[in-house]
């Protein structure tokens, strides 16, 4: 069946973004390389998201938590959905990746390569291509093993560290899958820095399980100074006398840390305390902390007596840091989120309206506004093959081949960010 070829919507080059002109092929899954590839083209960059025909990127269907995925890290982007298991396809892929300026891929180890796209396979081709493998393992023994964000966060000693002695808990997000698409974005921005002087691409490597090591530094350094197991997180002997969730008076929590001498004058003042300023067993962080059996039912008592209203404006009046415990729907209603636009105006692949967080970095050159939603499978696959060169009678034939699939649904351009 002939296709119309008229252009769906596209996402238009952003002159104004300090990435534009960035050619990115994504073929990222799930959250890893997704994530990387995401604030690429919050920069500006132009990532086209390559997804398996005719059904696009498995993550789409996930539920439970894998609903919030796709809709999320994959803005900004335009879809190209392809059979790269056939010939054809393996070969309209090798075109656009000899005109690529970056390639990101985190496929299960030895994937790309057995595609016929691997880093060695392309190299010639696009001796200026930044090709980034984001893994489970960098090069050692565990470098064929599968690996998973709560596999590495349990090797790592993450999840000790999180839960109490004998549950060991995952971080409540995907921590250490977007912490390794930072580490890529890292290394691609390296990498093109010294592009900009040789002229030359190269390999960037990151992964799952280092980057989990990196996470856990400050644990490491901790541990080598100690002659005992460090306990996890909920048993620590804090470094701060008051560091804790206090109950309120209408039933809800808050975590309340008076970190330094200042901070105990102001609150002591803000509470009308001025004996507790001079008891000699307060007077510093230190002498607090081994007051901490006397000193701490005192305060539970005095936030148990206040609600939520009462207990912020002790916080704001002291002016010490505090924070009542949230919900992720919440921040829905946050009013700095909403004073600062922090959330950006969504509509995802399913028709639902959301608002998402917005990349948090503020610079003068760098405009972080959504100007695409999340794209339909395969949404721009003609758009992305007739600006690679493919002509009509080649791109018709993938199509009735099904080798390269269009789809008939367009999520859409932002033509403007409403006000959130």
């Amino acid at each position: 069946m002939t296709r119309d070829f008229a252009s769906t919507a596209t996402v238009r080059a952003q002159s104004n973004k300090p990435l534009a002109g960035l050619r990115v092929l994504d073929f990222g899954h799930t959250v890893m390389g997704p994530s990387c590839t995401m604030m690429l083209a919050d920069m500006g960059a132009d990532v086209v998201k390559v997804e398996p025909a005719p059904e696009g990127e498995p993550t789409r269907r996930l539920r439970g938590f894998g609903q919030g995925y796709f809709g999320y890290f994959n803005r900004n982007k335009r879809s190209l959905s392809i059979n790269l298991k056939s010939e054809e396809g393996r070969t309209a892929a090798l075109k656009l990746i000899a005109q690529a300026d970056v390639i990101v891929e985190n496929f299960a180890p030895g994937t790309m390569e057995r595609l016929g796209l691997g880093y060695d396979q392309i190299a010639e081709s696009n001796p200026g291509a930044i090709y980034v493998s984001l893994k489970g393992f960098l090069d050692g023994p565990y470098r064929d093993r599968l690996a998973l964000d709560e596999i590495v966060q349990m090797m790592s000693g993450l999840a000790y560290m999180t839960g109490p002695s004998g549950r060991p808990l995952r971080a409540g997000t995907s921590v250490v899958d977007i912490t390794g698409g930072m580490f890529g974005l890292i290394g691609i921005l390296i990498a093109l820095r010294e592009r900009d002087t040789t002229g030359k691409g190269q390999k960037v490597e990151t992964a799952l399980f280092e980057t989990a090591v990196f996470l856990m530094g400050q644990h490491l350094c901790y541990a080598a100074q100690m002659s005992n197991p460090i306990p996890p997180m909920p048993e620590r002997v804090s470094a701060w006398a008051v560091y804790d969730l206090f109950t309120l008076a209408d039933g809800t929590q808050m975590f309340v840390g008076i970190t330094t001498d200042q901070h105990w004058k102001r609150f002591c003042a803000a509470i009308d305390r001025n004996d507790l300023v001079h008891d000699p067993d307060y007077a510093t962080n230190n002498d607090r902390i081994k007051a901490r059996p006397r000193l701490m039912p005192e305060l539970r008592k005095l936030f148990l007596s206040r609600d939520t209203a009462a207990a912020e404006a002790l916080c704001l009046e002291a002016r010490i840091p505090f924070a009542s415990v949230s919900r992720p729907e919440d921040l829905f209603n946050d009013p700095h989120l909403k004073a600062t636009n922090g959330l950006l105006e969504t509509i995802l692949p399913d028709g639902t309206k959301t608002r998402l967080p917005r990349l948090p970095i503020v610079m003068e050159t760098l405009d972080t506004n959504i100007y695409a939603n999340p794209p339909a499978t395969g949404q721009n696959s003609v758009d992305v093959l007739t600006e690679a060169g493919f002509s009509k009678t080649e791109i018709q034939n993938l199509l009735d081949g099904d080798i390269v699939v269009q789809s008939d649904d367009e999520v859409g351009l932002i033509e403007k960010t409403a006000s959130i």
